[in-house]
């Protein structure tokens, strides 16, 4: 049997989207690509979160959530402040200014967005790695009329090109997260290993000999 490549994951089509939740008073928010429409009688909206994110634990004990659609006007900022860093560590909410309060007191993200929803979950499927949530959308509306942001144009139009190796000792093999640039040396990557930076996992990571 030929190898996997498993770069063809990256032809899947994605959207990218701001998940947040409230839980007691602290708020959180962090960056999701998974959510879809998957019926319309009654209109019901899907999408799944790494367990590893703060987010996650918040809607499964909250049931409730806002997604933001990012758009095309969206820069690397708001995907380092929800997706490089987590809210265990970090008030993602302190000083953030751009976003407003939905009626379902849940914060939605105002500036590179293009729309948002209020959701309540209806029911959870444990998928290993993620959980995916399927949701009753209690209220949605567009924010702008901007194109939505896709994986491939935050991959080619906003992520920043990961630097070169550097200074790497002759012979050391590096391992470079394609999706934010995190670095680790060493001979082989763990096959449980997840970046510490943006919480991919060792597919998505590239083996580069400096």
């Amino acid at each position: 049997m030929a190898d996997m490549d498993t770069k063809a994951m990256y032809k899947l089509s994605y959207g990218l989207f701001v998940a947040t939740a409230v839980r007691g008073d602290k708020m959180n928010g962090c960056i999701t690509n998974t959510a879809v429409q998957v019926a319309s009688e009654p209109n019901r909206i899907s999408f799944a979160i790494n367990k590893a994110n703060y987010t996650h634990d918040m809607i499964v004990e909250t049931g409730l959530c806002n997604i933001s659609v990012l758009s095309n006007d969206a820069d690397f900022e708001v995907f380092k402040h929800f997706g490089f860093q987590s809210g265990r560590d970090v008030d993602k909410f302190a000083g953030y200014a751009d976003f407003a309060m939905a009626e379902n007191g849940i914060p939605y993200i105002t500036k590179g967005t293009n729309a948002y929803f209020s959701l309540k979950v209806e029911s959870k499927v444990d998928l290993g790695s993620h959980t995916l949530f399927i949701c009753e959308p209690t209220f949605m509306t567009v924010l702008s009329d901007t194109s939505s942001c896709t994986y491939e144009y935050y991959q080619n139009n906003i992520k920043p090109k990961p630097q070169a190796v550097g200074t790497a000792p002759s012979g050391k093999t590096i391992w470079r997260c394609t999706i934010c640039g995190y670095e680790w040396e060493g001979e082989e990557l763990p096959d449980d290993f997840i970046c510490p930076v943006c919480k991919h996992p060792k597919a998505d990571f590239e083996k580069v000999v400096g």
